[in-house]
């Protein structure tokens, strides 16, 4: 079977990095992507896609990258479910990231750092 996804899109918060209890670094974000086509209303609609990712790249993620950062990532698809307080059980649809590409070039704050640096010429 074939289990493999590739999606573009935008973060639609700052990444929050975590650990596993035993040391694991892991970092969930929703990516936003817009949809090719317009709605009714002549507007493009967006699907919000929850995304996991793992290990350095879940680092480097949470490192570089912030809300509206242009990410590429190529994973698989995977489900998983929970009871919640109510005793209703939960399911969620998730990406689990493989590979992750910073679209967006380099970050601002970087950006900034330079153009401070910059020696005007005369």
């Amino acid at each position: 079977m074939i289990n493999q996804v590739t999606i573009v899109g935008r973060l639609t918060k700052d990444p929050d990095l975590r650990h596993t209890t035993d040391g694991k670094p892991v970092l969930n974000v929703t990516l936003a992507l817009n949809r090719r086509f317009k709605n009714q209303n002549g507007q493009f609609d967006a699907d919000f896609i929850l995304c996991t990712l793992w290990g350095k790249a879940a680092e480097n993620t949470a490192k570089f990258c912030q809300k509206g950062s242009v990410l590429g990532i190529v994973g698989r698809i995977q489900t998983r479910n929970y009871d919640n307080e109510q005793g209703k059980r939960v399911y969620i649809t998730e990406v689990v990231a493989e590979s992750v590409r910073f679209l967006d070039g380099k970050p601002p704050e970087q950006q900034k750092k330079e153009k401070e640096m910059e020696i005007p010429i005369f």
